[in-house]
């Protein structure tokens, strides 16, 4: 059964007695996962863009933005319009396919794994999560990178507040670490 499934069928009824809503259009729910990945030295080498293009293309199975530098920063050696990081927008069947793909094997896969930080939510009910090293999501050849580098996972929900948004995610299976 798919994540997308599964949040209809049972997660949907779940929250909506255990958050004591009284319709179930007010259970929150996933809207959008952003992959966004700073790329610092993109700016002296052309190589990293490209590689990190094809990475999170082939991590997210959607086309990558190339984010450009709205201002020139001399003491960073960044002119306006230069390339300084991508990043990816999922919605929809490809939003639930990734979520499920970074709970199930992605997240696992991390060393010395212990369960994410449950205080990386912004007030608002959106939960942040940083990756160090591209080469959990099993799309990755450790062959194929020349440079570990990480990125910056943000799932964002219509949770109105943290403790509703950490209710979805949890029942959707994100492993939190217990403090």
């Amino acid at each position: 059964m798919s994540l997308k499934q599964r949040y209809r069928e049972t997660i949907q009824g779940k929250l909506l007695t255990e958050l004591s809503f009284s319709n179930i259009h007010e259970v929150p729910k996933v809207t959008k996962i952003t992959v966004n990945r700073g790329l610092g030295e993109a700016a002296q080498n052309a190589k990293f863009l490209e590689a990190s293009i094809t990475e999170l293309s082939n991590i997210t199975g959607q086309k990558v933005l190339v984010t450009r530098a709205k201002k020139a920063i001399a003491g960073f050696k960044i002119r306006q319009g230069m390339p300084i990081g991508v990043a990816v927008t999922l919605r929809g069947d490809r939003m639930y396919s990734f979520l499920e793909r970074l709970i199930n094997l992605a997240l696992p896969r991390i060393r010395d794994f212990r369960g994410v930080s449950p205080k990386s939510f912004d007030g608002r009910g959106n939960y942040t999560l940083g990756v160090k090293e591209q080469i959990i999501f099993p799309e990755i050849s450790y062959d194929k990178i020349d440079a570990i580098r990480g990125m910056d996972i943000t799932i964002v929900t219509n949770a109105r507040n943290d403790e509703e948004g950490r209710a979805l995610l949890r029942e959707m299976g994100m492993p939190f670490r217990s403090n």
